[in-house]
């Protein structure tokens, strides 16, 4: 294959998804009923340029990670994305490596849930796609690239956040991903970019390295977040952790009850939307 097959494939692909699809605003002259490259460059965490150059056969040798978030971010279909893949000039990713292949299924489901904070992560805690809601609530996440992009790697390194915690809370957190790690890293013993992670965290957390030491094992369970977020200020959340056991994806639902405070605050959101509310702190 060659980079000038592999530009044409994403312009074609880049052309028949349309903002609405994606979850972003439609408005503004468009040339195009599909994606704008900054738009896709949005979606897939990568930047305008490399884009560009993959587009006009400028770039060639893509990693498998931005083979994989293009995938996503083009709602490419299995067959599709194994034809990406080959494109790329790369075999996908087999069964000893953590999954991060969105499938439509679960992308109808997101598409749904337009009202409700959602965000997908892989059994690594990679943040891999999240609607606009959850970016409203949580902070643009569409700027945060390689390990920032990790739930884990953000609290144990001590990333600004706006959830809450209680002392106990956090320590029952960080057992508990910890213990979801430790779970992840038995299923995919050959995946490098885990071991690197973990190695990393060890490294540069001596709570990680304790909780670690201790042999921890289990799954992150679902619970109530508090978040201060910087326009409605203090809300309490239920944070439901949905697993999809086929495909090793953990998806991320917040929700309030019916005529609470903080469904009044969601509903607020919800107009806000993500206009000037990108701030990560």
């Amino acid at each position: 294959m060659t980079a000038t097959e592999l530009g044409q494939a994403l312009r074609r692909w880049r052309d028949r998804v349309s903002p609405d699809a994606a979850g972003l605003p439609s408005g503004g002259h468009r040339r195009a009923a599909g994606l704008r490259r900054e738009e896709l460059a949005m979606l897939a965490g990568i930047s305008v340029d490399y884009i560009t150059r993959l587009e006009q056969g400028r770039a060639v040798n893509p990693s498998a990670q931005v083979v994989e978030a293009l995938a996503r971010a083009l709602r490419l279909s299995g067959d599709e994305r194994a034809y990406l893949f080959g494109l790329a000039d790369l075999v996908p990713p087999g069964p000893d490596v953590v999954p991060g292949y969105i499938t439509p299924s679960v992308q109808r489901l997101l598409d749904r849930l337009v009202d409700t904070p959602v965000g997908v992560t892989d059994a690594a805690m990679n943040l891999l796609l999240a609607n606009p809601m959850y970016a409203a609530l949580m902070g643009d996440p569409s700027r945060l690239r390689g390990l920032e992009r990790n739930g884990a790697w953000r609290n144990f390194m001590g990333v600004p956040s706006r959830v809450r915690h209680t002392p106990e809370e956090r320590r029952s957190f960080e057992a508990g991903m910890v213990a979801e790690l430790r779970s992840t890293a038995a299923r995919y013993p050959a995946d490098r970019q885990l071991q690197l992670l973990i190695a990393e965290l060890r490294a540069g957390s001596a709570r990680f390295a304790e909780l670690w030491e201790a042999g921890v094992v289990g799954r992150l369970q679902g619970s109530h977040k508090t978040i201060d977020h910087p326009q409605v200020g203090l809300l309490t959340l239920d944070c439901d952790l949905l697993r999809v056991e086929e495909n090793d994806l953990h998806i991320l639902v917040y929700s309030a009850e019916p005529g609470t405070e903080a469904a009044e605050k969601l509903e607020l959101l919800s107009v806000l939307g993500t206009q000037n509310l990108i701030d990560q702190g």
